[in-house]
């Protein structure tokens, strides 16, 4: 399995007036099974350039959704395959109170929103609501549960051939400090929410994001073999994250990274 970071950060506001390290696109994630299946783990800005990046048109595309937040999919209109006749998309997210997910993402994809209906799509686009559940896609074990995040918002944990990634973008551990822990807990690689310093969340309490002091807490207990912190703030320059990144190893007791766009990781 090798996954591949497309967007990491927290919204679309200007990283700042040079070259960006660490991000710019909205939350976006590349996997590639053994067999070579795409599936794609949110569809923020950084789906774009991932749809820009395939040389050769897969026929089928699997999508999964961690939540309906704008940051998460609001790079759906511009990602190339969904304008491909040949390439059918499956789009997997939570079951949603009241509107369906498919209605949810038709009304994104539809006037007013987006210039064209969705019914130009046709059947290629198809839509699975999980629950909190474990299924099989393409080899790869899937294991939904949801964490602590405003809406039904989703975790997931990915296996093949008994190695794991887990992919928790958006969690506040500092409301549920459980949140997310068993997604995680061995995992060979963790891509975790690490938003905002501990004198941020001081004030930023139920936004749903973790300080980096939570985020250290939760890589302690999950002990992970690599731990990316991912969803930066995009208020925060690189200086700032590269600043955040060394304060969150030292409380976690070992190495953590920064998530940058472009880097890829075998799993």
């Amino acid at each position: 399995m090798q996954v591949t970071i497309w967007g990491c950060r927290g919204s679309l506001a200007t990283p700042g007036p040079s070259t960006v390290r660490y991000g710019g696109n909205t939350t976006s994630v590349e996997v590639r099974t053994q067999s070579g299946r795409l599936v794609v783990l949110d569809g923020g800005t950084g789906i774009r350039p991932l749809g820009l990046s395939l040389a050769e048109r897969p026929a089928r595309i699997d999508l999964i959704l961690t939540h309906l937040h704008l940051d998460h999919v609001e790079g759906l209109g511009f990602f190339a395959p969904l304008f491909d006749s040949d390439c059918a998309i499956t789009i997997w997210g939570p079951a949603q109170d009241g509107p369906s997910l498919s209605e949810r993402v038709a009304a994104y994809l539809s006037p007013p929103l987006f210039p064209l209906p969705f019914e130009q799509f046709g059947e290629r686009i198809e839509f699975h609501e999980c629950g909190e559940e474990t299924w099989q896609l393409d080899g790869l074990n899937v294991t939904a549960a949801r964490v602590r995040h405003p809406g039904t918002t989703y975790g997931y944990r990915i296996e093949e051939d008994g190695r794991v990634f887990t992919f928790i973008p958006d969690n506040e551990p500092g409301l549920d400090p459980t949140s997310g822990l068993e997604l995680a807990a061995g995992a060979d690689v963790l891509f975790h929410d690490a938003q905002y310093t501990a004198d941020e969340y001081a004030t930023r309490g139920g936004w749903g994001h973790s300080s980096i002091d939570h985020f250290a807490s939760a890589v302690r207990e999950a002990a992970p073999g690599r731990a990316v912190m991912v969803h930066h703030d995009p208020t925060h320059d690189d200086d700032t994250l590269e600043r955040m990144c060394a304060k969150a190893s030292t409380l976690a007791g070992r190495s953590v990274e920064l998530g940058r766009e472009g880097v890829s990781f075998a799993v």
